[in-house]
């Protein structure tokens, strides 16, 4: 009986921190969700501008010029990324640190029989590498934080509708058997009184 109510009380307890930690995850949602979203926006406005430039490079130029090209501006740019993680509210949080290293200031191809669709194409695809991984980093966050909000409901909604009471049922039916129990020795007590009583 001491042990289920033991168990009860760290139970009621579990609940209770469980609840205040959905809260802090539900200010984290709050305070990172603009964010999201405006960073979202930009992410899809600089993909278009990004296909359409590309596209109309590619359209200029042709497929064999268009991957010549590719490939010596691969030689050019050196992208460095750094990932590290912290811990907040049981979550892991990415910290990407990137940078576009430009090996030559110069561009990797002739302004002859290339498309003029290309240097804005060049500054346009810089713009997007940097905005994909600032939404990477924004959406990892968000998707680690629902994660952990559902996990932690989860067990609240398991403390709350099954632990929680089947532990008070329990004590409940223990009570009950005590009680009968004492009320049986009660009466077994007075009819030992009685008959003792009568024979005197």
């Amino acid at each position: 009986m001491l042990l289920l109510k033991k168990k009860l009380t760290f139970a009621v307890k579990g609940e209770n921190f469980l609840k205040f930690k959905l809260e802090q995850i539900i200010y984290e949602i709050k305070e990172n969700w603009d964010k999201y979203i405006k960073n979202r926006d930009i992410f899809i406005d600089l993909y278009k501008e990004t296909m359409i430039k590309l596209n109309q490079t590619y359209k200029e130029m042709g497929k064999r010029d268009f991957i010549l090209i590719s490939s010596l501006s691969k030689i050019q740019f050196q992208p460095k990324i750094n990932i590290k993680y912290t811990k907040k509210i049981g979550s892991l949080i990415p910290l990407i640190e990137y940078e576009l290293i430009r090996e030559e200031l110069l561009p990797a191809y002739s302004f002859e029989n290339t498309s003029h669709y290309l240097d804005d194409l060049i500054t346009v695809l810089i713009k997007f590498f940097n905005q994909i991984i600032v939404f990477a980093m924004l959406e990892d966050i968000m998707l680690n934080i629902s994660y952990s909000y559902r996990k932690i409901n989860r067990r609240i909604r398991g403390l709350k509708n099954i632990i929680i009471p089947e532990l008070r049922l329990d004590i409940k039916k223990i009570k009950e058997i005590l009680e009968e129990n004492e009320r049986e020795n009660y009466v077994r007590l007075k009819n030992t009184k009685d008959l003792i009583t009568k024979e005197v």
